[in-house]
């Protein structure tokens, strides 16, 4: 099928709900989310992706943050109320990176038994520096055995420890290649710009965070053709509203939230620089971790208020989003054809970009899940 132009979804946008989208889908979503009673407050839009979140990192019952290491019935149950608080804020699709209690949560989802958006996960993360490119292919190789939807490998330190690449050229080659060879896509943890350079290199398929990158960096993952999603409006708010409930675990240490306080401080000049960049491809993710999950419209609120244009950053959030995980013959597009979601919120977000935090309607694949 046909993919439509950037100008149709576009005009799709400003518009709001119209035929284009076939008359008998529209009028049940019209009706549904109510916008004859009041079509003057409502406008919908295409699905909300997020293409970076930790859908099972959650608070305990002592209010401490945990992203593993219990009962596997508890994290279902915390999987379960993350996934569904996501839904309610209207993104039915997210990139959860990764664990691999992702996986019967992803498939519970698929099967219909529980509400929530639809999951791709790489049910983990390669932190492991010291394997050798042979040993980072057979990585690749197993998480396809086991069923992953991507690979998600870190390139550099988190940025808490200084963001420096811990990957050579010759490692990002071997997994990013192998990952071409198996299917699938090769998200990178890359705060710094060399480990961004090396990346793109590699022709990994996306490279997340960047708060360290230079105009060289964004430009070579432009010319690469590299998804770039710079998480600036969630992650780090996140971390310090609830800075009690993350300080003293692994690297979440006064000094690492001191780092985390100047990166924060980077993101908005480096994302306007990321603007500014012929050619380079952004999605939306948030990186949401424990606290964040419902909140992910934030990141595209703060991304336009450092200067996006709402159009763009609302392209990111659905169509762009879809296309950066091969979903754009599936989702991120209201036509005949593809799956039916939908998302009607309170006010039009092309001039309050904060209506995307008033959802009102929610639609996934058919099936009204908020009206």
């Amino acid at each position: 099928m046909k993919r439509p132009s950037s100008s149709f979804r576009r005009d799709f946008l400003k518009q709001g709900a119209t035929a284009l989208a076939g008359a008998s889908f529209l009028q049940m979503a019209s009706a549904a989310a109510g916008e004859n009673e009041n079509p003057a407050v409502q406008k919908k839009s295409e699905n909300f992706i997020d293409t970076h979140v930790h859908i099972g990192w959650h608070f305990d019952t002592n209010d401490r943050w945990v992203d593993g290491g219990e009962a596997p019935d508890q994290a279902a149950l915390y999987g379960a109320e993350n996934a569904y608080v996501t839904l309610m804020a209207g993104f039915t699709t997210v990139q959860s990176v990764g664990a691999p209690s992702d996986k019967p949560l992803r498939d519970a989802i698929a099967r219909g038994v529980l509400p929530g958006p639809r999951i791709l996960t790489s049910l983990d993360q390669m932190t492991d520096a010291r394997l050798t490119p042979q040993q980072l292919r057979e990585y690749v190789r197993k998480k396809k055995s086991e069923g992953a939807d991507l690979i998600k490998i870190f390139a550099s330190l988190s940025i808490r420890e200084g963001g420096t690449p811990t990957l050579s050229q010759e490692q990002l080659d071997a997994a990013c290649g192998e990952a071409r060879v198996q299917g699938l896509r090769a998200m990178i943890h890359a705060q710094s710009a060399e480990s961004m350079i090396r990346a793109a290199r590699a022709r990994c398929t996306a490279v997340e965070h960047g708060v360290l990158a230079t105009e060289e960096a964004l430009t070579v993952l432009a010319q690469n053709g590299v998804w770039f999603d710079p998480n600036i409006g969630l992650n780090f708010p996140n971390y310090f509203e609830y800075k009690p409930r993350f300080l003293g675990l692994g690297n979440y240490t006064e000094e690492g939230f001191a780092a985390m306080e100047k990166a924060h401080a980077l993101g908005g000049p480096m994302f306007a620089m990321a603007l500014r960049t012929p050619g380079l491809k952004m999605v939306m993710g948030t990186d949401a971790n424990a606290g964040a999950h419902g909140q992910n419209a934030k990141e595209t609120i703060e991304r336009v208020r450092i200067g996006q244009k709402p159009m763009e950053a609302l392209i990111d959030l659905t169509s762009r989003g879809a296309e950066s995980m091969n979903l754009q013959n599936t989702i991120g597009a209201i036509v005949p054809g593809l799956e039916a979601d939908l998302v009607a919120v309170d006010g039009d977000p092309l001039t309050d970009i904060t209506a995307l935090q008033r959802v009102r309607f929610v639609m996934k694949a058919g099936k009204i899940y908020k009206r």
